[in-house]
């Protein structure tokens, strides 16, 4: 593919992302995509044979963006924790502040392709999937390792106190929108850390 023609696909996809985070996919036309990237109809079917494809593109790219932010969230945590408990404490503390400091209420690609479920493939659907459970099993090893080094003041489940952060991220994002206030966010992963500070009594 030509740099010109990587150019207008990504120009395409981020047009596309703006609007489908603002109305959802049924709601976004090829239309409203070519208007808004300055791109024809002959290069979005050049690349997106169709509008399903185009949903794809944009799932496949948000999920490898999000594996990109999970890798750059641990391996900072790594870098600036001590011990077990510190590294835990210190991933919902840095995910707290890369998403609390949003201007505006954030959301969630994945979400919005679920809430309007005859949308999603079966690709787009096994790709939210694996995205979702990186995310367990990264968080869900990080609780492991804590338990094992300070065994926490109550019986666990790792697996569920880590998707406990991801229904906490994606509820905060919903009432942010909500109530149009991004402070929600900061203010729930924070109520989160400090349910683990509890657990690990730090």
């Amino acid at each position: 593919m030509s740099r010109n023609a990587q150019a207008t696909r990504e120009r395409m996809l981020d047009a596309a992302h703006v609007l489908v985070m603002e109305k959802g996919f049924s709601a976004t036309s090829v239309d409203a995509v070519l208007a808004a990237a300055a791109a024809s109809k002959g290069a979005f079917f050049h690349h997106f044979p169709t509008k399903a494809a185009l949903g794809d593109a944009l799932l496949e790219r948000y999920a490898r963006g999000d594996m990109d932010h999970l890798d750059d969230l641990s391996a900072r945590a790594e870098r600036l924790g001590a011990d077990p408990v510190q590294r835990l404490l210190l991933m919902v503390g840095l995910l707290a502040e890369e998403l609390g400091g949003a201007t505006e209420p954030p959301g969630c690609m994945f979400a919005s392709f679920l809430y309007e479920r005859e949308v999603v493939g079966d690709t787009g659907r096994a790709l939210i999937a694996e995205s979702m459970l990186a995310w367990r099993e990264r968080i869900g090893g990080m609780i492991s390792a804590a338990a094992r080094h300070r065994p926490p003041a109550r019986a666990i489940d790792p697996d569920a106190l880590a998707d406990g952060l991801l229904t906490t991220v994606e509820g905060a994002f919903v009432l942010a929108r909500a109530v149009h206030d991004p402070g929600v966010v900061r203010a729930q992963l924070s109520l989160y850390r400090e349910h683990l500070e509890l657990l690990f009594g730090d």
